[in-house]
């Protein structure tokens, strides 16, 4: 009897190759679209069909509002995909689900003056809880989706291991920390051994309706990817200017609102300022952004809290292990000490340039993904 695998279908090329692959490997495929539209919110969702299944009206997806991955067009594309396959397809109204754990933490973060990783929270609560739920309760034996990472089973650990992605341009494995390692024996990720190029050939040789479209880069439920107009029209009431200082203390100027700033960027001040200044601190409850030069935008070390490890417990003892600040950022030698059950202290072996509260950090022991969590203070 074959295993049964819900793909998570975006839209996009990445989930549609990971579904043909899949399908051409001997799985019973079905595809699932998570909607966040304002139909989400009533909880609705879609009952498949082997010619792509239901969709939700066009009038309830306002495109005007809502990103190309969860409105019409992002819907319509995997419907295609699932049509071309010949697998059934499913959409899941997920909206009540994304306002509650990710835009109500994402606006709420950026008024504390913290920088937040809404995709983090998507695995987190969203693909790799709810979603995965849906797979459980449809009978289905794996989730799988598009993301370019590896999963490997360790026999003489007798444990599952989630590693970086063959494209180390694309791997994709600090977004995935947060998943329960009780889960990943549920789990597939066909990309992980495959370039982006390579997927792209894929895509053509499969002759998928998608084999041709662009990848987002966007925050999917901002609209235009320009959230500082979103969190103004969300808290509005909330935000307002305060004082620039300098580390030094002087006051060089005026902020507009403390959700506009993050550590590390770049401040143009008007009256002459010689020296390029950036933001080293935020003070929400003083209303506050401290400046500084570059140099006082390096940190020895890191307090991180809701940790989640995947190889282990965590730890009682100090470990070695390398660390990443920020996705695009170089691995640096750390050491991980353990302060109590909610939270670690990270030392590098090189002072790291803008450490930034709200953002994740991510352990690794070379290319293995041991766990990760939030940066609640650089030191």
């Amino acid at each position: 009897m074959k295993k049964r695998v819900m793909v998570a279908m975006s839209g996009g090329v990445d989930s549609a190759v990971a579904a043909a692959l899949l399908q051409k490997q001997g799985y019973e495929i079905i595809g699932a679209t998570m909607c966040f539209s304002a139909a989400g919110a009533r909880g609705s969702y879609g009952q498949g069909s082997a010619s792509g299944g239901h969709l939700l009206d066009e009038e309830s997806i306002d495109n005007r509002k809502k990103p190309s991955c969860c409105g019409m067009q992002g819907i319509e594309d995997a419907r295609k995909t699932a049509h071309a396959l010949g697998i059934k397809h499913y959409v899941f109204s997920f909206g009540r689900a994304l306002e509650e754990k990710i835009i109500k933490n994402f606006s709420a973060e950026y008024l504390a003056g913290r920088t937040p990783n809404p995709c983090v929270r998507c695995n987190q609560f969203l693909k790799f809880d709810l979603l995965f739920k849906k797979a459980m309760a449809l009978s289905c034996d794996y989730l799988a989706t598009g993301h370019y990472v590896k999963l490997s089973y360790n026999r003489r650990a007798r444990q599952y291991l989630l590693k970086k992605a063959k494209d180390t341009k694309k791997d994709q494995s600090y977004f995935l920390y947060v998943i329960k390692k009780e889960i990943l024996p549920y789990l597939l990720f066909p990309l992980g051994n495959y370039t982006k190029e390579e997927v792209r050939l894929l895509a053509h040789n499969f002759n998928l309706p998608v084999s041709n479209k662009l990848s987002s880069q966007e925050i999917c439920f901002i609209p235009n990817d320009n959230y500082r107009s979103f969190i103004s029209e969300r808290i509005e009431r909330c935000i307002g200017p305060g004082p620039l200082i300098h580390i030094d203390g002087r006051v060089l100027g005026e902020h507009q609102g403390i959700p506009f700033y993050t550590i590390g960027q770049r401040k143009a001040l008007g009256g002459g300022n010689r020296i390029p200044l950036y933001v080293i601190r935020i003070d929400n409850r003083e209303n506050t952004i401290i400046l500084g030069e570059q140099k006082h935008t390096y940190a020895q070390a890191l307090i991180a809290d809701n940790l989640n490890f995947l190889t282990q417990l965590l730890p009682k003892k100090i470990i070695a292990i390398d660390t990443k600040i920020r996705y695009n950022h170089q691995q640096v030698k750390s050491r991980l000490i353990p302060i109590n059950k909610e939270s670690v202290r990270i030392e590098f072996s090189l002072p790291q340039r803008a450490v930034t509260p709200g953002q994740s950090v991510v352990f690794y022991r070379r290319d293995v993904i041991l766990g990760g969590g939030i940066i609640a203070k650089s030191l």
